[in-house]
């Protein structure tokens, strides 16, 4: 059983519109990243989705839905991403400066009914930051506030 601050998940999006490829861990490279991730640098450099949100959402809709879906790079429990902006965000020995809430989008409805309205309530779609160092993630790590 994962401790109860931990990365549950890891997903890499290798290019726009493909489908996210799980793994067990990943190099996240200081002011870009996670290494083979399409998206790269800029103030979204890293998305992460906190579990305890998600049974929310999958409660809303009645149903479970896979968390791949919601298209983040990080599924973790344990943290509560509502209004974290400007917080560094410590999994593993990386540090990822939590810049602003993740919005759901179009393609969250075109997935499943009625998700992009489930995800809008407290941060469920998760947040989104900037990597400060650079380090090795895998999956069980640690997860806490610096």
């Amino acid at each position: 059983m994962a401790d109860k601050r931990s990365l549950l998940k890891i997903w890499i999006k290798p290019a726009m519109g493909e489908p996210m490829v799980p793994v067990d861990n990943a190099d996240v490279i200081a002011d870009t990243g996670l290494a083979g991730n399409a998206d790269q640098g800029g103030k979204r450099q890293i998305t992460i989705l906190a579990a305890e949100r998600w049974a929310d959402t999958e409660a809303e809709l009645g149903h479970p839905v896979e968390p791949a879906i919601r298209r983040a790079n990080l599924f973790i429990n344990g943290i509560e991403l509502a209004d974290s902006a400007g917080r560094v965000l410590c999994v593993g020995d990386a540090r990822i400066e939590i810049r602003g809430q993740t919005h759901p989008c179009h393609l969250m409805e075109a997935a499943v009914d009625g998700l992009r309205r489930a995800l809008e309530p407290d941060w469920r779609g998760g947040a989104y930051g900037v990597v400060l160092s650079d380090a090795q993630i895998s999956i069980g790590d640690a997860v806490c506030w610096e």
